[in-house]
Protein backbone atom coordinates (compact mmCIF):
# COMPACT_ATOMS: atom_id res chain seq x y z
CA UNK A 1 0.00 0.00 0.00
CA UNK A 2 1.05 3.59 -0.53
CA UNK A 3 1.18 5.79 2.50
CA UNK A 4 3.38 8.50 3.96
CA UNK A 5 5.97 7.75 6.63
CA UNK A 6 9.18 8.93 5.05
CA UNK A 7 11.17 12.12 5.08
CA UNK A 8 9.65 15.30 3.69
CA UNK A 9 10.97 18.71 2.78
CA UNK A 10 9.04 21.63 4.21
CA UNK A 11 9.75 25.11 2.95
CA UNK A 12 8.29 28.59 3.16
CA UNK A 13 6.53 28.14 6.51
CA UNK A 14 6.39 31.33 8.57
CA UNK A 15 6.23 30.69 12.31
CA UNK A 16 7.56 32.14 15.52
CA UNK A 17 10.64 30.49 17.00
CA UNK A 18 8.64 29.07 19.86
CA UNK A 19 4.94 28.56 19.20
CA UNK A 20 2.51 29.83 21.80
CA UNK A 21 -0.08 27.46 23.20
CA UNK A 22 -3.30 27.61 21.22
CA UNK A 23 -6.49 28.56 23.03
CA UNK A 24 -8.49 25.44 23.81
CA UNK A 25 -11.64 26.88 22.21
CA UNK A 26 -9.89 27.28 18.88
CA UNK A 27 -7.94 24.02 18.97
CA UNK A 28 -10.01 22.12 16.42
CA UNK A 29 -10.06 24.91 13.84
CA UNK A 30 -6.35 25.59 14.31
CA UNK A 31 -5.47 21.93 13.87
CA UNK A 32 -7.56 21.73 10.71
CA UNK A 33 -5.90 24.81 9.17
CA UNK A 34 -2.37 23.87 10.18
CA UNK A 35 -2.64 20.26 9.05
CA UNK A 36 -3.78 21.46 5.60
CA UNK A 37 -0.80 23.84 5.48
CA UNK A 38 1.50 21.02 6.54
CA UNK A 39 0.39 18.77 3.69
CA UNK A 40 0.49 21.61 1.17
CA UNK A 41 4.14 22.14 2.12
CA UNK A 42 4.73 18.41 2.05
CA UNK A 43 3.58 17.97 -1.54
CA UNK A 44 5.51 20.98 -2.80
CA UNK A 45 8.67 19.64 -1.21
CA UNK A 46 8.08 15.95 -2.02
CA UNK A 47 6.48 16.21 -5.48
CA UNK A 48 7.01 12.53 -6.31
CA UNK A 49 4.89 11.69 -3.31
CA UNK A 50 2.29 14.20 -4.52
CA UNK A 51 2.16 12.40 -7.86
CA UNK A 52 1.80 9.01 -6.16
CA UNK A 53 -1.25 10.09 -4.13
CA UNK A 54 -2.93 11.48 -7.25
CA UNK A 55 -2.08 15.19 -7.09
CA UNK A 56 -0.65 15.81 -10.54
CA UNK A 57 0.13 19.51 -10.26
CA UNK A 58 3.47 18.31 -8.83
CA UNK A 59 4.41 16.07 -11.74
CA UNK A 60 7.03 18.37 -13.29
CA UNK A 61 8.99 18.82 -10.03
CA UNK A 62 11.59 16.68 -8.24
CA UNK A 63 12.86 16.54 -4.66
CA UNK A 64 15.96 18.51 -3.65
CA UNK A 65 18.45 15.91 -2.38
CA UNK A 66 21.10 18.40 -1.23
CA UNK A 67 22.49 18.50 2.31
CA UNK A 68 21.34 22.11 2.57
CA UNK A 69 17.77 21.01 1.80
CA UNK A 70 18.01 18.30 4.45
CA UNK A 71 19.15 20.80 7.06
CA UNK A 72 16.36 23.19 6.08
CA UNK A 73 13.93 20.33 6.36
CA UNK A 74 15.12 19.51 9.88
CA UNK A 75 14.56 23.12 10.98
CA UNK A 76 11.07 23.21 9.48
CA UNK A 77 10.09 19.87 11.00
CA UNK A 78 11.11 21.06 14.45
CA UNK A 79 8.95 24.15 13.89
CA UNK A 80 5.99 22.03 12.84
CA UNK A 81 6.50 19.82 15.88
CA UNK A 82 6.29 22.88 18.16
CA UNK A 83 3.20 24.15 16.37
CA UNK A 84 1.26 20.91 16.70
CA UNK A 85 2.44 20.45 20.29
CA UNK A 86 0.97 23.87 21.06
CA UNK A 87 -2.53 22.64 20.19
CA UNK A 88 -4.14 21.24 23.37
CA UNK A 89 -5.36 17.69 22.83
CA UNK A 90 -8.14 18.30 25.37
CA UNK A 91 -9.62 20.83 22.96
CA UNK A 92 -10.11 18.17 20.28
CA UNK A 93 -12.59 15.33 20.03
CA UNK A 94 -11.19 11.81 20.32
CA UNK A 95 -10.57 11.11 16.64
CA UNK A 96 -8.99 14.49 15.93
CA UNK A 97 -6.83 14.22 19.06
CA UNK A 98 -5.66 10.86 17.71
CA UNK A 99 -4.88 12.46 14.35
CA UNK A 100 -2.79 15.10 16.15
CA UNK A 101 -0.82 12.35 17.88
CA UNK A 102 -0.37 10.44 14.61
CA UNK A 103 0.92 13.55 12.84
CA UNK A 104 3.28 14.45 15.68
CA UNK A 105 4.72 10.94 15.72
CA UNK A 106 5.21 11.09 11.95
CA UNK A 107 7.14 14.35 12.30
CA UNK A 108 9.28 12.87 15.09
CA UNK A 109 9.97 9.79 12.98
CA UNK A 110 11.16 11.98 10.13
CA UNK A 111 13.45 13.89 12.47
CA UNK A 112 14.82 10.61 13.83
CA UNK A 113 15.52 9.47 10.28
CA UNK A 114 17.22 12.70 9.23
CA UNK A 115 19.16 13.57 12.37
CA UNK A 116 20.02 10.15 13.82
CA UNK A 117 19.58 7.32 11.30
CA UNK A 118 20.79 9.55 8.43
CA UNK A 119 20.12 7.30 5.44
CA UNK A 120 20.80 10.33 3.21
CA UNK A 121 24.45 9.98 4.28
CA UNK A 122 24.52 6.18 4.45
CA UNK A 123 22.45 4.58 1.70
CA UNK A 124 23.47 5.16 -1.94
CA UNK A 125 20.41 3.30 -3.22
CA UNK A 126 18.21 6.08 -1.83
CA UNK A 127 19.36 8.23 -4.74
CA UNK A 128 19.30 5.76 -7.64
CA UNK A 129 16.08 3.99 -6.67
CA UNK A 130 14.60 7.33 -5.56
CA UNK A 131 14.68 8.87 -9.02
CA UNK A 132 13.43 5.62 -10.53
CA UNK A 133 10.33 5.75 -8.36
CA UNK A 134 9.84 9.39 -9.33
CA UNK A 135 9.41 8.58 -13.02
CA UNK A 136 7.55 5.32 -12.38
CA UNK A 137 4.66 7.14 -10.69
CA UNK A 138 4.20 9.19 -13.88
CA UNK A 139 4.44 6.31 -16.36
CA UNK A 140 2.54 3.61 -14.46
CA UNK A 141 -0.95 5.12 -14.73
CA UNK A 142 -2.90 6.63 -17.62
CA UNK A 143 -4.23 9.51 -15.51
CA UNK A 144 -3.66 12.00 -18.37
CA UNK A 145 -2.97 11.87 -22.13
CA UNK A 146 0.36 10.26 -22.93
CA UNK A 147 1.83 13.49 -24.35
CA UNK A 148 1.00 15.33 -21.13
CA UNK A 149 2.56 12.65 -18.96
CA UNK A 150 5.64 12.46 -21.17
CA UNK A 151 6.14 16.23 -20.86
CA UNK A 152 5.96 15.88 -17.07
CA UNK A 153 8.46 13.02 -17.18
CA UNK A 154 10.85 15.14 -19.26
CA UNK A 155 10.71 18.01 -16.78
CA UNK A 156 11.31 15.65 -13.86
CA UNK A 157 14.11 13.83 -15.69
CA UNK A 158 15.92 17.11 -16.39
CA UNK A 159 16.43 17.48 -12.63
CA UNK A 160 17.74 13.94 -12.04
CA UNK A 161 21.44 14.23 -12.95
CA UNK A 162 21.86 16.81 -10.16
CA UNK A 163 20.67 14.17 -7.69
CA UNK A 164 23.88 12.22 -8.22
CA UNK A 165 25.99 15.35 -7.77
CA UNK A 166 24.39 15.68 -4.34
CA UNK A 167 24.79 11.95 -3.63
CA UNK A 168 28.55 12.17 -4.15
CA UNK A 169 28.68 15.06 -1.67
CA UNK A 170 26.35 13.52 0.91
CA UNK A 171 27.44 9.90 1.21
CA UNK A 172 29.78 9.47 4.15
CA UNK A 173 31.20 6.05 5.02
CA UNK A 174 28.11 3.97 4.23
CA UNK A 175 27.82 0.38 5.45
CA UNK A 176 29.44 -1.93 2.92
CA UNK A 177 26.23 -3.93 2.55
CA UNK A 178 24.30 -0.78 1.56
CA UNK A 179 26.76 0.01 -1.23
CA UNK A 180 26.75 -3.62 -2.35
CA UNK A 181 22.94 -3.61 -2.57
CA UNK A 182 22.97 -0.32 -4.52
CA UNK A 183 25.48 -1.83 -6.96
CA UNK A 184 23.32 -4.95 -7.34
CA UNK A 185 20.38 -2.74 -8.25
CA UNK A 186 22.09 -0.27 -10.59
CA UNK A 187 22.11 -2.35 -13.80
CA UNK A 188 18.39 -3.01 -13.44
CA UNK A 189 17.73 0.69 -12.99
CA UNK A 190 19.78 1.57 -16.06
CA UNK A 191 17.83 -1.05 -18.03
CA UNK A 192 14.59 0.43 -16.71
CA UNK A 193 15.41 3.86 -18.17
CA UNK A 194 16.77 2.31 -21.38
CA UNK A 195 13.78 0.06 -22.05
CA UNK A 196 10.79 0.44 -19.76
CA UNK A 197 10.44 4.20 -19.68
CA UNK A 198 10.53 4.60 -23.49
CA UNK A 199 8.10 1.71 -23.87
CA UNK A 200 5.65 3.33 -21.46
CA UNK A 201 5.51 6.43 -23.65
CA UNK A 202 5.73 4.73 -27.06
CA UNK A 203 2.32 6.09 -28.11
CA UNK A 204 3.32 9.73 -27.63
CA UNK A 205 2.88 11.83 -30.78
CA UNK A 206 4.24 15.28 -29.91
CA UNK A 207 7.49 15.53 -31.88
CA UNK A 208 9.13 18.20 -29.73
CA UNK A 209 8.32 16.39 -26.49
CA UNK A 210 9.67 13.13 -27.90
CA UNK A 211 12.89 14.87 -28.93
CA UNK A 212 13.22 16.45 -25.49
CA UNK A 213 12.61 13.06 -23.90
CA UNK A 214 15.38 11.45 -25.93
CA UNK A 215 17.80 14.03 -24.48
CA UNK A 216 16.58 13.95 -20.87
CA UNK A 217 16.34 10.16 -20.72
CA UNK A 218 19.81 9.75 -22.21
CA UNK A 219 21.21 12.13 -19.59
CA UNK A 220 19.64 10.12 -16.78
CA UNK A 221 21.03 6.86 -18.17
CA UNK A 222 24.53 8.34 -18.34
CA UNK A 223 24.19 9.76 -14.83
CA UNK A 224 23.17 6.34 -13.49
CA UNK A 225 26.04 4.58 -15.27
CA UNK A 226 28.50 7.14 -13.95
CA UNK A 227 27.07 6.78 -10.46
CA UNK A 228 27.46 3.00 -10.64
CA UNK A 229 31.08 3.30 -11.76
CA UNK A 230 31.76 5.81 -8.96
CA UNK A 231 30.19 3.56 -6.35
CA UNK A 232 32.31 0.62 -7.48
CA UNK A 233 35.65 2.43 -7.75
CA UNK A 234 35.34 5.13 -5.08
CA UNK A 235 32.53 4.53 -2.60
CA UNK A 236 32.72 0.76 -2.10
CA UNK A 237 36.39 0.68 -0.94
CA UNK A 238 35.58 3.27 1.74
CA UNK A 239 32.21 1.81 2.79
CA UNK A 240 33.06 0.81 6.33
CA UNK A 241 30.07 2.19 8.24
CA UNK A 242 27.72 0.36 10.60
CA UNK A 243 24.12 -0.28 9.54
CA UNK A 244 22.94 -0.98 13.10
CA UNK A 245 20.44 1.46 14.55
CA UNK A 246 21.19 0.73 18.21
CA UNK A 247 18.63 0.03 20.93
CA UNK A 248 17.67 3.62 21.72
CA UNK A 249 17.01 4.57 18.10
CA UNK A 250 15.21 1.28 17.47
CA UNK A 251 12.87 1.85 20.43
CA UNK A 252 12.13 5.40 19.29
CA UNK A 253 11.37 4.28 15.74
CA UNK A 254 8.89 1.69 17.04
CA UNK A 255 7.27 4.31 19.25
CA UNK A 256 6.96 6.93 16.52
CA UNK A 257 5.98 4.64 13.63
CA UNK A 258 3.84 2.04 15.40
CA UNK A 259 3.04 3.59 18.82
CA UNK A 260 4.53 0.50 20.48
CA UNK A 261 6.64 1.00 23.60
CA UNK A 262 6.91 -2.61 24.78
CA UNK A 263 10.52 -3.37 25.86
CA UNK A 264 12.54 -5.05 23.11
CA UNK A 265 13.35 -8.14 25.17
CA UNK A 266 9.65 -8.60 25.90
CA UNK A 267 8.84 -8.24 22.20
CA UNK A 268 11.32 -11.02 21.40
CA UNK A 269 9.69 -13.23 24.07
CA UNK A 270 6.24 -12.62 22.54
CA UNK A 271 7.39 -13.37 19.00
CA UNK A 272 9.42 -16.43 20.02
CA UNK A 273 6.40 -17.91 21.78
CA UNK A 274 4.32 -17.38 18.64
CA UNK A 275 7.10 -18.85 16.47
CA UNK A 276 7.21 -22.00 18.60
CA UNK A 277 3.44 -22.41 18.26
CA UNK A 278 3.73 -22.07 14.48
CA UNK A 279 6.61 -24.54 14.31
CA UNK A 280 4.72 -27.09 16.41
CA UNK A 281 1.64 -26.71 14.24
CA UNK A 282 3.76 -27.09 11.13
CA UNK A 283 5.24 -30.32 12.49
CA UNK A 284 1.79 -31.67 13.44
CA UNK A 285 0.26 -31.02 10.02
CA UNK A 286 3.36 -32.20 8.14
CA UNK A 287 3.13 -35.50 10.05
CA UNK A 288 -0.49 -35.83 8.90
CA UNK A 289 0.57 -35.21 5.30
CA UNK A 290 3.30 -37.87 5.44
CA UNK A 291 4.24 -39.54 8.75
CA UNK A 292 7.35 -41.03 7.12
CA UNK A 293 8.91 -37.66 6.31
CA UNK A 294 10.37 -34.92 8.46
CA UNK A 295 8.59 -31.55 8.45
CA UNK A 296 11.35 -30.05 6.32
CA UNK A 297 11.09 -32.91 3.81
CA UNK A 298 7.36 -32.23 3.53
CA UNK A 299 8.21 -28.55 3.04
CA UNK A 300 10.57 -29.50 0.22
CA UNK A 301 7.75 -31.48 -1.40
CA UNK A 302 5.39 -28.53 -1.01
CA UNK A 303 7.87 -26.33 -2.90
CA UNK A 304 7.42 -28.52 -5.99
CA UNK A 305 3.62 -28.27 -6.10
CA UNK A 306 2.96 -25.12 -8.11
CA UNK A 307 1.42 -24.05 -11.43
CA UNK A 308 3.46 -23.87 -14.60
CA UNK A 309 5.02 -20.39 -14.91
CA UNK A 310 2.74 -19.45 -17.82
CA UNK A 311 -0.31 -20.38 -15.72
CA UNK A 312 0.70 -18.41 -12.62
CA UNK A 313 -1.36 -15.29 -13.35
CA UNK A 314 -4.37 -17.49 -14.10
CA UNK A 315 -3.93 -19.27 -10.76
CA UNK A 316 -4.11 -15.96 -8.90
CA UNK A 317 -7.02 -14.76 -11.01
CA UNK A 318 -8.93 -17.95 -10.28
CA UNK A 319 -8.26 -17.59 -6.56
CA UNK A 320 -10.21 -14.32 -6.48
CA UNK A 321 -13.46 -16.09 -7.29
CA UNK A 322 -13.27 -18.43 -4.33
CA UNK A 323 -12.07 -15.77 -1.91
CA UNK A 324 -14.81 -13.28 -2.79
CA UNK A 325 -17.49 -15.97 -2.57
CA UNK A 326 -16.17 -17.17 0.78
CA UNK A 327 -15.95 -13.66 2.23
CA UNK A 328 -19.53 -12.91 1.28
CA UNK A 329 -20.95 -16.29 2.32
CA UNK A 330 -19.20 -16.31 5.70
CA UNK A 331 -19.64 -12.60 6.40
CA UNK A 332 -15.92 -11.96 6.86
CA UNK A 333 -15.87 -8.27 5.90
CA UNK A 334 -17.92 -5.89 3.78
CA UNK A 335 -16.46 -5.46 0.28
CA UNK A 336 -17.32 -1.88 -0.75
CA UNK A 337 -16.94 -2.59 -4.47
CA UNK A 338 -17.21 -5.47 -6.92
CA UNK A 339 -14.38 -4.06 -9.08
CA UNK A 340 -11.36 -6.37 -9.02
CA UNK A 341 -7.65 -5.56 -9.29
CA UNK A 342 -5.95 -6.13 -12.62
CA UNK A 343 -3.37 -8.93 -12.59
CA UNK A 344 -0.18 -8.17 -14.48
CA UNK A 345 3.49 -9.07 -14.55
CA UNK A 346 5.65 -7.08 -12.13
CA UNK A 347 7.34 -4.08 -13.81
CA UNK A 348 10.91 -5.05 -14.74
CA UNK A 349 12.74 -2.73 -12.36
CA UNK A 350 10.88 -4.22 -9.38
CA UNK A 351 11.41 -7.88 -10.24
CA UNK A 352 14.71 -8.34 -8.43
CA UNK A 353 13.20 -7.54 -5.03
CA UNK A 354 9.46 -8.22 -5.33
CA UNK A 355 7.61 -11.50 -5.81
CA UNK A 356 4.10 -10.06 -5.62
CA UNK A 357 2.66 -6.67 -4.73
CA UNK A 358 -0.52 -4.61 -4.79
CA UNK A 359 -0.31 -1.21 -6.50
CA UNK A 360 -3.51 0.73 -5.81
CA UNK A 361 -4.09 4.31 -6.99
CA UNK A 362 -3.44 7.12 -4.55
CA UNK A 363 -6.27 8.40 -2.36
CA UNK A 364 -6.73 11.54 -4.49
CA UNK A 365 -6.43 9.91 -7.91
CA UNK A 366 -9.54 10.64 -9.97
CA UNK A 367 -8.69 9.61 -13.54
CA UNK A 368 -6.84 6.29 -13.23
CA UNK A 369 -8.46 4.30 -10.46
CA UNK A 370 -7.39 0.78 -11.39
CA UNK A 371 -5.42 -1.22 -8.83
CA UNK A 372 -2.74 -3.56 -10.17
CA UNK A 373 -1.79 -6.90 -8.61
CA UNK A 374 1.79 -7.47 -9.75
CA UNK A 375 3.26 -10.98 -9.90
CA UNK A 376 6.88 -11.68 -10.82
CA UNK A 377 7.27 -14.44 -13.42
CA UNK A 378 10.52 -16.30 -14.21
CA UNK A 379 12.71 -14.53 -16.75
CA UNK A 380 13.42 -16.07 -20.17
CA UNK A 381 16.83 -17.68 -20.15
CA UNK A 382 16.79 -18.69 -16.50
CA UNK A 383 18.13 -22.15 -15.71
CA UNK A 384 15.69 -24.90 -14.69
CA UNK A 385 17.08 -24.73 -11.17
CA UNK A 386 16.48 -20.99 -10.87
CA UNK A 387 12.96 -21.30 -12.28
CA UNK A 388 12.19 -24.08 -9.78
CA UNK A 389 13.50 -21.99 -6.88
CA UNK A 390 11.45 -18.99 -8.00
CA UNK A 391 8.26 -21.00 -8.47
CA UNK A 392 8.66 -22.63 -5.04
CA UNK A 393 7.51 -19.26 -3.65
CA UNK A 394 4.24 -19.78 -5.55
CA UNK A 395 3.34 -23.24 -4.31
CA UNK A 396 -0.21 -24.35 -3.64
CA UNK A 397 -0.02 -22.95 -0.11
CA UNK A 398 1.71 -19.66 -0.68
CA UNK A 399 -0.47 -18.77 -3.67
CA UNK A 400 -3.40 -18.73 -1.25
CA UNK A 401 -1.49 -16.76 1.38
CA UNK A 402 -0.18 -14.28 -1.18
CA UNK A 403 -3.56 -13.75 -2.82
CA UNK A 404 -5.27 -13.30 0.54
CA UNK A 405 -2.50 -10.94 1.70
CA UNK A 406 -2.44 -8.74 -1.39
CA UNK A 407 -6.07 -8.82 -2.49
CA UNK A 408 -8.98 -10.44 -0.61
CA UNK A 409 -9.37 -9.45 2.15
CA UNK A 410 -5.87 -7.95 2.46
CA UNK A 411 -4.38 -4.83 0.89
CA UNK A 412 -6.84 -4.44 -1.97
CA UNK A 413 -9.75 -4.58 0.45
CA UNK A 414 -8.03 -1.91 2.57
CA UNK A 415 -7.88 0.23 -0.56
CA UNK A 416 -11.60 -0.32 -1.24
CA UNK A 417 -12.35 1.11 2.22
CA UNK A 418 -10.15 4.17 1.68
CA UNK A 419 -12.98 6.58 0.86
CA UNK A 420 -14.52 5.86 4.27
CA UNK A 421 -11.39 6.70 6.28
CA UNK A 422 -12.26 9.47 8.75
CA UNK A 423 -9.64 12.06 7.76
CA UNK A 424 -6.98 13.12 5.30
CA UNK A 425 -4.36 12.19 7.90
CA UNK A 426 -5.66 8.62 8.13
CA UNK A 427 -5.26 8.32 4.34
CA UNK A 428 -1.77 9.79 4.14
CA UNK A 429 0.01 8.75 7.34
CA UNK A 430 0.04 5.04 8.12
CA UNK A 431 1.42 2.49 10.53
CA UNK A 432 2.94 -0.60 8.93
CA UNK A 433 1.72 -2.69 11.86
CA UNK A 434 -1.78 -1.79 10.70
CA UNK A 435 -1.25 -2.03 6.94
CA UNK A 436 0.98 -5.11 6.77
CA UNK A 437 -0.32 -6.45 10.07
CA UNK A 438 -3.84 -6.60 8.64
CA UNK A 439 -2.74 -8.39 5.47
CA UNK A 440 -0.68 -10.90 7.46
CA UNK A 441 -3.53 -11.40 9.95
CA UNK A 442 -5.85 -12.18 7.03
CA UNK A 443 -3.62 -15.07 5.89
CA UNK A 444 -4.28 -16.88 9.18
CA UNK A 445 -7.80 -15.61 9.82
CA UNK A 446 -9.19 -16.79 6.48
CA UNK A 447 -7.94 -20.36 7.04
CA UNK A 448 -9.14 -20.31 10.64
CA UNK A 449 -12.59 -19.41 9.35
CA UNK A 450 -12.61 -22.34 6.91
CA UNK A 451 -11.18 -21.03 3.67
CA UNK A 452 -8.67 -23.43 2.10
CA UNK A 453 -10.76 -26.47 2.98
CA UNK A 454 -12.27 -28.88 0.42
CA UNK A 455 -14.93 -26.94 -1.46
CA UNK A 456 -13.45 -23.60 -0.40
CA UNK A 457 -10.12 -23.28 -2.25
CA UNK A 458 -8.80 -26.86 -1.87
CA UNK A 459 -9.64 -29.87 -3.97
CA UNK A 460 -9.16 -32.41 -1.14
CA UNK A 461 -7.98 -32.85 2.46
CA UNK A 462 -4.34 -33.28 1.46
CA UNK A 463 -4.32 -30.01 -0.45
CA UNK A 464 -6.04 -28.31 2.48
CA UNK A 465 -3.17 -29.40 4.73
CA UNK A 466 -0.60 -28.19 2.22
CA UNK A 467 -2.34 -24.80 2.07
CA UNK A 468 -2.08 -24.52 5.86
CA UNK A 469 1.60 -25.47 5.68
CA UNK A 470 2.15 -22.67 3.16
CA UNK A 471 0.46 -20.19 5.49
CA UNK A 472 2.58 -21.37 8.41
CA UNK A 473 5.79 -21.08 6.38
CA UNK A 474 4.87 -17.48 5.58
CA UNK A 475 4.12 -16.88 9.26
CA UNK A 476 7.51 -18.33 10.23
CA UNK A 477 9.24 -16.05 7.73
CA UNK A 478 7.62 -13.06 9.50
CA UNK A 479 8.50 -14.53 12.93
CA UNK A 480 12.13 -14.71 11.82
CA UNK A 481 12.10 -11.12 10.54
CA UNK A 482 10.86 -10.04 13.96
CA UNK A 483 13.83 -11.53 15.84
CA UNK A 484 16.44 -10.74 13.20
CA UNK A 485 15.41 -7.09 12.92
CA UNK A 486 15.74 -6.48 16.65
CA UNK A 487 18.85 -8.58 17.21
CA UNK A 488 20.83 -7.35 14.19
CA UNK A 489 20.22 -3.72 15.12
CA UNK A 490 20.39 -3.90 18.91
CA UNK A 491 22.09 -7.10 20.07
CA UNK A 492 25.05 -7.69 17.75
CA UNK A 493 23.60 -10.48 15.59
CA UNK A 494 25.79 -10.80 12.49
CA UNK A 495 24.41 -11.09 8.97
CA UNK A 496 25.70 -14.68 8.85
CA UNK A 497 23.82 -15.49 12.06
CA UNK A 498 20.73 -13.79 10.66
CA UNK A 499 20.82 -15.90 7.49
CA UNK A 500 21.19 -19.06 9.57
CA UNK A 501 18.23 -18.00 11.71
CA UNK A 502 15.98 -17.58 8.66
CA UNK A 503 16.92 -21.08 7.48
CA UNK A 504 16.67 -22.88 10.82
CA UNK A 505 13.79 -21.08 12.53
CA UNK A 506 12.00 -19.48 9.59
CA UNK A 507 12.08 -22.55 7.29
CA UNK A 508 13.44 -20.49 4.38
CA UNK A 509 15.89 -21.43 1.63
CA UNK A 510 19.45 -20.06 1.85
CA UNK A 511 18.81 -17.67 -1.06
CA UNK A 512 15.66 -16.26 0.55
CA UNK A 513 17.52 -16.04 3.87
CA UNK A 514 20.24 -13.93 2.24
CA UNK A 515 17.71 -11.62 0.58
CA UNK A 516 15.72 -11.21 3.82
CA UNK A 517 18.86 -10.43 5.80
CA UNK A 518 19.88 -7.75 3.30
CA UNK A 519 16.45 -6.19 3.60
CA UNK A 520 16.69 -6.16 7.38
CA UNK A 521 19.87 -4.11 7.40
CA UNK A 522 17.88 -1.05 6.28
CA UNK A 523 14.23 -2.03 6.95
CA UNK A 524 15.10 -2.48 10.61
CA UNK A 525 11.54 -2.66 11.97
CA UNK A 526 10.20 -5.22 9.54
CA UNK A 527 8.84 -7.01 12.57
CA UNK A 528 5.64 -5.04 11.85
CA UNK A 529 3.96 -7.97 10.04
CA UNK A 530 3.79 -10.25 13.08
CA UNK A 531 3.64 -7.30 15.48
CA UNK A 532 0.50 -6.05 13.77
CA UNK A 533 -1.08 -9.47 13.43
CA UNK A 534 -0.68 -10.19 17.13
CA UNK A 535 -2.07 -6.77 18.05
CA UNK A 536 -5.13 -7.32 15.85
CA UNK A 537 -5.72 -10.79 17.31
CA UNK A 538 -5.58 -9.36 20.85
CA UNK A 539 -7.84 -6.47 19.88
CA UNK A 540 -10.35 -8.91 18.39
CA UNK A 541 -10.47 -10.97 21.58
CA UNK A 542 -10.86 -7.88 23.75
CA UNK A 543 -13.63 -6.47 21.56
CA UNK A 544 -15.34 -9.88 21.58
CA UNK A 545 -15.31 -9.90 25.40
CA UNK A 546 -16.75 -6.40 25.53
CA UNK A 547 -19.48 -6.95 22.93
CA UNK A 548 -20.43 -10.45 24.03
CA UNK A 549 -23.26 -11.93 21.98
CA UNK A 550 -23.41 -8.75 19.87
CA UNK A 551 -19.93 -9.47 18.46
CA UNK A 552 -19.65 -10.45 14.80
CA UNK A 553 -16.46 -10.95 12.83
CA UNK A 554 -17.71 -8.81 9.97
CA UNK A 555 -18.69 -6.03 12.37
CA UNK A 556 -15.24 -6.12 13.97
CA UNK A 557 -13.41 -6.06 10.64
CA UNK A 558 -15.61 -3.28 9.26
CA UNK A 559 -15.00 -1.16 12.36
CA UNK A 560 -11.27 -1.81 12.05
CA UNK A 561 -11.25 -0.70 8.41
CA UNK A 562 -13.14 2.52 9.19
CA UNK A 563 -10.26 3.71 11.36
CA UNK A 564 -7.90 3.99 8.39
CA UNK A 565 -4.19 3.28 8.60
CA UNK A 566 -3.86 4.38 12.24
CA UNK A 567 -1.65 2.50 14.72
CA UNK A 568 -3.52 -0.26 16.54
CA UNK A 569 -3.13 1.66 19.80
CA UNK A 570 -5.32 4.42 18.34
CA UNK A 571 -7.85 1.89 17.09
CA UNK A 572 -7.99 0.20 20.50
CA UNK A 573 -8.88 3.56 22.03
CA UNK A 574 -11.63 4.09 19.48
CA UNK A 575 -13.13 0.59 19.74
CA UNK A 576 -12.63 -0.12 23.45
CA UNK A 577 -12.37 3.38 24.93
CA UNK A 578 -9.42 2.39 27.08
CA UNK A 579 -5.64 2.45 27.06
CA UNK A 580 -5.06 -1.25 27.71
CA UNK A 581 -1.80 -2.77 26.39
CA UNK A 582 -1.61 -3.43 22.65
CA UNK A 583 0.10 -6.81 23.22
Amino acid sequence: MKFFLGAVLLSGVVMTASAQRVNIDGAAQTFSVWSEQYFDELFHAQPSYGTSVGLHEYDTMLEDYSAAAVQKQVVKLHEWEKKFESIPAEGLDRDVAADREILLNSIRSQLLSLETIRMWEKNPDNYSSGITGSVFVIMSRNYAPVNTRLRAAVEREKLMPQVFVEARKNLKNPPKIYTEIALEQIDGLVSFFQNDVPTAFKDATDAQTKADFAKSNSAVIEALKSYGAWMKSDLLPRSNGDFRFGADTYRKKLQYDEMVDTPLDRLIEIDTANMRVNQAEFARIAHEVDPNKSPLDVLAELATIHPAPDKLLDAFRDSFNGQIAFIKAHKIITLPSDVRPVLEETPPFMRATTQASMDPPGPFETHSTTAFFNVTLPEPGWSKERVAEHMAAFNVGTIVSTSVHEAYPGHYTQFLWQNQFPSKIRKLVGANSNIEGWAHYCEQMMLDEGYGQPGFGAKDEREAKLIRLGQLQDALLRNARFVVGIKMHTAGMTTEEAEAFFVKEGYQSPSIAKMETKRGTSDATYLYYTLGKLQILKLREDVKKKRGTAFTLQGFHDDLMRQGFAPIKVIRKAMLNDDSPVL
